[in-house]
């Protein structure tokens, strides 16, 4: 800094220095953004769309007419839904101190787990837990869940493409099945997966919609990612494999266009009209989560303090 600036001068440009670099400095030690990482993205991606969404499969749907395409395109939603849980779950493994189970999550919930949860609050259970080895009526299958072996705590983690079209009810539903099996989850992941501690239970919905987002409520966007996996650039990595999906299949869909109407001596534009039919035909559904019947679950009286809610609203900067 040159000598001849006065000395409040000098000490104001430091300041803004030290603020700027806490500010650009990354908040977690782990980041998303590895060459690994990028591999993985690109060669699920191939594999998701190589077979349903290829240039050949829209070509063929095309010469089937609406009803073929339509059929065909109705599996985007479903592979999208699957693109996402992959990301989360590559983009957690990023942390060491984090075990990501997508396999054998298959939570007993039972009447009176689901009817303690609907009719108290979290702080009046959230210090108990259920045997899970004595069945239960109806199950939920998350699809991940996500334990910090250094802290203890495990986030039960429904992904989805949209939450927007889900009415109060559904979410209250969906949300009353996960913190229910949240009750079971740690004795499950101590018998089940290899004597795995756990300390506390959190339950989020992630949605990679924001149009209908609640912090305090358990419903996160995907951007809130990075403080759920304490990753940096986590939630921006999904965001950038969502976009070279679409951008994928897009071009698979122009690369089908064009051979569809050199093959039937069309002009491109004709088939605009096609693709705009079938915006209103796709369906935006996801695949419901398992809901199905087992036996009921009795309260353990001898469990230790597990605390169970949502996850913690990350903190504004």
């Amino acid at each position: 800094m040159p000598a001849w600036l006065p000395s409040s001068l000098q000490q104001e440009i430091s300041m803004t220095k030290t603020k700027l670099t806490t500010t650009t400095s990354p908040l977690y030690a782990f980041s998303a953004d590895t060459p690994e990482l990028r591999q993985k993205f690109c060669a699920f991606i191939n594999e998701l769309v190589e077979g349903p969404m290829s240039a050949e499969a829209f070509t063929q749907a095309l010469s089937g007419g609406i009803a073929d395409l339509a059929t065909t395109l109705r599996s985007l939603p479903a592979l999208e839904g699957r693109l996402i849980e992959f990301g989360i779950a590559a983009v957690a493994r990023c942390n060491p101190d984090l075990k990501v189970l997508t396999q054998n999550l298959r939570l007993p919930v039972s009447p009176t787990a689901l009817k303690l949860v609907e009719l108290n609050h979290a702080e009046n259970f959230r210090a108990l837990t259920f045997d899970s080895d004595m069945g239960g009526r109806k199950t939920y299958t998350p699809d991940l869940v996500i334990l910090n072996e250094r802290t203890g705590t495990a986030h039960i983690v429904d992904a989805k493409r949209s939450v927007y079209t889900y009415d109060r009810v559904r979410l209250d539903d969906l949300q009353n099945r996960m913190k229910a099996a949240g009750l079971v989850l740690p004795d499950f992941l101590y018998k089940e997966h290899k004597r795995l501690v756990t300390k506390e239970v959190r339950v989020v919905i992630l949605t990679a919609d924001n149009r209908k987002t609640d912090l305090n409520g358990g419903i996160w966007h995907i951007s809130q990612l990075d403080h759920l996996v304490e990753v940096e650039g986590a939630g921006a990595a999904i965001a950038r494999l969502q976009t070279e999906f679409h951008f994928c299949i897009e071009a698979n869909w122009k690369k089908a266009c064009e051979t569809f109407a050199q093959s039937r001596k069309l002009p491109i534009a004709a088939l605009d009209q096609v693709e705009a039919e079938l915006d209103d035909v796709v369906s935006d559904k996801e695949d419901e989560q398992s809901f199905d019947d087992a036996n009921a679950i009795d309260a353990s009286a001898n469990r230790s303090m597990i605390r169970l809610g949502f996850p913690q609203a990350p903190t504004r900067h």
